[in-house]
């Protein structure tokens, strides 16, 4: 065996070596964003879930309340908040969160005060999570290799959910 021989055994191993790394490389890329997009899925049912409590609670707010109107805008606004369609479900959820923080705490029962301060924490930490994971995937699937190759299929980037946490009264 000659020099030219050698040279292109050693080519060939390295070329094969290379088209290893990168297979590995991209399989361990389109495993890791396919759990971030299950850990995205399984906040989203967090969110929702925690969402669908704060408007129970809303709804209980609305039964306890003496004014009529108020718990009809109230009922109303939880009731809206729970049916709307996804693409809606942000602007109804802080139509609800605006609702709320426009009743007065003085006028319902403690306990319904503090079940709302804890249905209102576990959105807000439902929330994070949520957008936290929504952030870890769009990174991995804007990236360059995952883009080229498309390991994440056709499936789109999933998008940030903008809520309020906590309203003022206007």
């Amino acid at each position: 065996m000659d020099a030219a021989d050698w040279l292109t055994a050693v080519v060939i191993v390295v070329a094969a070596a290379a088209v290893i790394w990168l297979a590995i490389l991209a399989a361990t890329r389109a495993t890791r964003l396919n759990r971030l997009n299950i850990r995205v899925d399984l906040a989203r049912a967090s969110v929702f879930a925690a969402l669908d409590r704060r408007a129970v609670v809303a709804r209980a707010i609305a039964a306890s309340t003496a004014d009529p109107a108020v718990a009809a805008v109230l009922a109303g606004a939880a009731d809206a908040a729970e049916h709307a369609q996804p693409a809606d479900r942000e602007a109804a959820e802080n139509h609800l969160a605006t609702v709320l923080a426009q009743t007065d705490p003085a006028d319902r029962p403690a306990a319904l005060t503090a079940e709302l301060a804890d249905a209102q924490a576990r959105v807000s930490i439902a929330r994070r999570f949520y957008n936290d994971s929504v952030r870890d995937a769009r990174t991995l699937g804007s990236r360059r290799m995952v883009r080229i190759l498309h390991l994440g299929g056709h499936a789109t980037l999933p998008e940030f959910l903008e809520i309020s946490e906590r309203v003022a009264p206007d």
